[in-house]
């Protein structure tokens, strides 16, 4: 009740949220010359080196797939997956201390300032990931009604950074240290993700620990998708669909308990 009742009131606060979102992207490129193209550039540029570099210089190649481009489309599947994560939580750590000021002067739910940086996350991945889908539709790899399983999986990553970053960014306003520490845990977090190199290659000892990475088997079923053109082994995501959700419960209790302490806080 007392969640539904979060929502109702964020919902209530979507002009706010919006407004805020719109600002944010404005003044992102408000002295730039080419302005929000560089949100073209800057992706189409990362998928051209990837294409450039591993398929065409390095001759990179994954195991049992023989396609020219499978390598960079593993590649970019997983970073941009990646970038989609650490983007929403990385910021959510930080979201109450940089809006302190915010916090202090105007009424609003606290909430809402979370869902600003969720919403500018799956913008700026929006345009990322339609570049990357323009590329498939290109090269002739897009891996056609299978597609739609990209879906549910990234919905999933947005449940659990959502609950990872709330929790983190309560906790950091009370403890500065968690935020620091968990900049260190991203980076090591990471490179026992296969994102640049295939879980098959460890050895088997290492694969089993790598299971309980919760980004394994979300990065992966991406990859299934869009590497593969198959369905991805759903059975594999319901521990992490459990853990956001427990994720997403911890965070809001966290909030809802300590919403007025944060603003003495700050």
């Amino acid at each position: 009740m007392v969640f539904t009742q979060m929502i109702h009131a964020v919902w209530n606060y979507r002009g706010f949220i919006k407004g805020s979102v719109k600002r944010e992207f404005q003044s992102k490129y408000r002295n730039s010359l080419l302005g929000a193209a560089w949100m073209v550039l800057n992706p189409l540029a990362m998928i051209v080196v990837y294409t450039v570099i591993f398929s065409q210089i390095m001759r990179a190649r994954l195991p049992g797939v023989d396609l020219p481009y499978a390598y960079s489309i593993y590649l970019c599947a997983g970073v941009l997956t990646w970038g989609l994560f650490a983007e929403i939580v990385s910021r959510s750590q930080n979201v109450f201390l940089d809006n302190a000021g915010l916090l202090k002067k105007l009424s609003f739910p606290r909430l809402c300032l979370p869902m600003i940086v969720i919403v500018n996350a799956l913008l700026n991945f929006t345009i990322v990931f339609s570049l990357f889908t323009a590329f498939l539709l290109i090269t002739g790899q897009f891996p056609g009604i299978y597609f739609l399983g990209v879906f549910p999986v990234l919905a999933l990553l947005v449940l659990f950074a959502i609950g990872l970053g709330i929790s983190v960014g309560v906790l950091n306003v009370f403890f500065r240290d968690v935020g620091q520490f968990f900049g260190i845990v991203l980076q090591f977090w990471f490179w026992l993700t296969p994102i640049v190199y295939v879980s098959n290659i460890l050895p088997e000892r290492a694969q089993h620990y790598l299971q309980y990475n919760p980004m394994t088997p979300i990065v992966q079923a991406l990859q299934t998708i869009l590497v593969h053109a198959k369905w991805p082994d759903w059975s594999s995501l319901w521990l992490v669909c459990i853990e956001a959700l427990i994720l997403c419960i911890v965070g809001l209790s966290l909030f809802r308990k300590h919403a007025g302490d944060m603003v003495d806080e700050l």
